[in-house]
């Protein structure tokens, strides 16, 4: 049995998407990264010392870069965008990845600089830990309903 046409595009639009994420957050870690190094540096922000923004590279890392590289292998195997609610995981958890990791980025300025957080620093963060687990709920569907199809 063959796959239709609409099933085949889909498979390689989310393939090309997952493989786009990747890419852009991989660039966006690694520079991520970079700032760290060099903005503490110019601030006189003792090296090793503990902060927001000295775990922001690693969570683009892991959030933007690894998450959606699973993802993708999973695609691969399962075919998850057969699903309607693949573009609901997709959209839902990459808004949790930007809002989570601006958050700590701007919090990881402020204590750099020395500068007291808005307390809607945590409301905010909030927000993009909710759209996180919304899409890890999501996936975690769409995972289930793609191996109940595959048995």
């Amino acid at each position: 049995m063959t796959d239709a046409p609409a099933t085949v595009q889909a498979h390689r639009s989310a393939l090309r998407l997952l493989l786009t994420a990747t890419a852009v957050y991989t660039v966006l870690g690694l520079a991520a990264g970079l700032f760290y190094r060099e903005f503490t540096k110019l601030n006189g922000f003792e090296e090793g010392m503990p902060g927001q923004l000295a775990v922001s590279h690693t969570h683009i890392l892991t959030l933007g870069m690894i998450v959606p590289l699973i993802v993708l292998a999973l695609e691969k195997s399962f075919r998850l965008s057969a699903s309607r609610l693949f573009r609901w995981f997709f959209w839902i958890y990459n808004a949790g990845v930007v809002v989570t990791t601006a958050v700590l980025v701007w919090h990881g300025v402020l204590q750099v600089l020395h500068a007291d957080p808005s307390k809607m620093i945590a409301g905010v963060a909030g927000v993009g830990h909710l759209l996180l687990g919304a899409g890890f709920v999501l996936l975690l569907i769409v995972l289930g309903k793609a191996v109940a199809r595959a048995e």
